[in-house]
């Protein structure tokens, strides 16, 4: 299945930015944050008056941090560019500040000003909070009492604040941290980051969906038996216990990631395909994706940890799920009784995911399924029976197949967090999530949350690299 050759995509047209990294000596920075910024410089992508102001605990200068950033991985060999890089660092600095002193925000405020007064231009003011969760209130109640919610110093540009997952650690928790944002940031003001919005993979399956009508009017309960999402990972929590122990799987992957892309896989098509319209549909199908009921919560779900976890977070007696797997409905006509399964897990034996959808057939046939591979082969495989040749009628199922790598080898697209940065800066809502959605993905979890947290006999043991659990048939 061949793609046929598309034009370079027209690039971005972006404003004058300051992007304020809370954080930017940590994991995600360094892992995605910089090296995503790096080739974004070295592609042109960004205005050539972007700035980056870098906030750390400690004392490092920008060329020390990125001297010790694995900047170049996707660059032939690995090598940067010489020229990206000089600028890179020539247009980064680095603040030391204490997250809870407001004087120190004030002093924030005064040196992002110096950057306006010193370019001549007023720019887009960026916080990106790679933080942990449980200081974004205090940061954002700050940002506040420091007048650094508004536009620039001259009036003319936005301010805007991007928050990591997870949003909250709760239904209760989650209503009170965007009732705070709220309370000092607009909602287009606020981009939730889900970063597998952003991989293309996923941007496709509305294309796939709204673009190839012999597949939008099949898309149905009277057409389709199931859907399953998942999602697995062969790396286990990789020092990460502060992070994940209070975390799971299921809030980690199934409340923000899964969740957001059953919406892609199952919303009504947008009246227009604006971002307010796309959001407004995604919103419609999130209210009606079924709470798990508390009494069906041992039926409909099932929650693992990998050997050898307890001993990675020195707590022997932790009951932190590393494998999560729900099984949900959606309450509206498209969708009614339609079972979906939604999966993730750690320390198992390949890293995938997918969102298969499986047709109906004659009894006893195998039936039609379709599977967007999000990672790794990005592609979009659909199984079809065929007669065998020969005499006997007999059927095969065949793949037809579209890889990403075979048909757009020289277009390449955008990692993930380039897609984030870049839409931030210009004001896209359409791959970040809504305030409504993350409430509503909440509600789905919450009863199978409450439930965990009373008893935990249902939690069983995995050894690392494990096949046999990764089947969404014991729901």
């Amino acid at each position: 299945m061949n793609a046929q050759a598309a034009p370079k995509a027209q690039e971005p047209k972006l404003e004058p930015a300051i992007i304020v990294i809370f954080g930017i000596t940590g994991d995600l920075s360094r892992r995605y944050l910089l090296p995503s910024l790096y080739h974004l410089m070295k592609d042109n992508l960004l205005h050539d008056k972007t700035r980056i102001v870098g906030i750390t605990r400690g004392n490092m200068s920008p060329k020390e941090l990125l001297d010790q950033t694995k900047m170049c991985g996707q660059d032939n060999e690995n090598v940067c560019d010489p020229k990206a890089l000089q600028q890179m660092q020539a247009n980064t600095t680095i603040m030391h500040m204490d997250l809870i002193n407001q004087a120190d925000y004030i002093e924030l405020h005064k040196q992002l000003d110096d950057i306006e007064s010193k370019e001549g231009v007023c720019m887009n003011r960026l916080y990106y909070l790679s933080i942990p969760p449980q200081v974004y209130t205090p940061v954002i109640r700050l940002l506040d009492e420091a007048g650094l919610n508004t536009s620039c110093q001259h009036g003319r540009a936005m301010t805007r604040l991007l928050v990591e997952k997870p949003f909250g650690f709760s239904l209760s928790s989650a209503e009170e941290l965007i009732a705070t944002t709220e309370h000092v940031f607009r909602e287009e003001q606020v981009f939730r980051i889900d970063h597998y919005l952003a991989k293309e993979t996923v941007q496709n399956i509305l294309t796939f969906r709204f673009r190839n009508p012999i597949f939008e009017s099949l898309w149905d309960r009277h057409h389709i038996a199931s859907i399953t999402i998942n999602a697995y990972q062969k790396i286990g929590i990789e020092g990460r216990a502060v992070f994940y122990e209070p975390l799971g799987a299921l809030r980690d992957f199934i409340q923000s990631h899964l969740l957001q892309i059953l919406a892609i896989v199952t919303m009504d098509r947008p009246k227009e395909f604006t971002s307010e319209q796309i959001h407004l549909s995604k919103q419609a199908l999130m209210r009606h994706i079924e709470p798990i009921p508390a009494d069906q919560v041992g039926k409909r779900t099932r929650r693992g940890q990998y050997e050898g976890y307890r001993e990675e977070v020195n707590n022997q007696h932790s009951t932190t799920e590393t494998y999560a797997e729900i099984k949900v409905f959606i309450n509206n006509s498209r969708w009614q009784n339609v079972p979906i399964y939604l999966s993730t897990g750690k320390a198992l034996s390949e890293r995938k995911t997918e969102v298969c959808i499986d047709f109906y057939g004659k009894e006893g046939e195998m039936m039609n399924r379709l599977r967007f591979r999000i990672q790794p082969n990005e592609g979009i495989e659909l199984d079809l029976l065929t007669k065998r040749p020969g005499f006997r009628d007999e059927v095969n199922q065949t793949a037809m197949d579209f890889s990403y790598q075979h048909d757009f080898e020289n277009h390449g697209h955008p990692d993930a967090y380039e897609r984030v940065l870049v839409d931030a800066v210009r004001g896209d809502h359409t791959l970040f999530a809504t305030s409504e959605e993350v409430l509503a993905s909440w509600r789905v979890i919450q009863p199978a949350l409450d439930e965990w947290s009373k008893r935990n006999d249902d939690l069983f043991f995995y050894e690392r690299g494990a096949t046999d659990i990764e089947a969404s048939s014991q729901l």
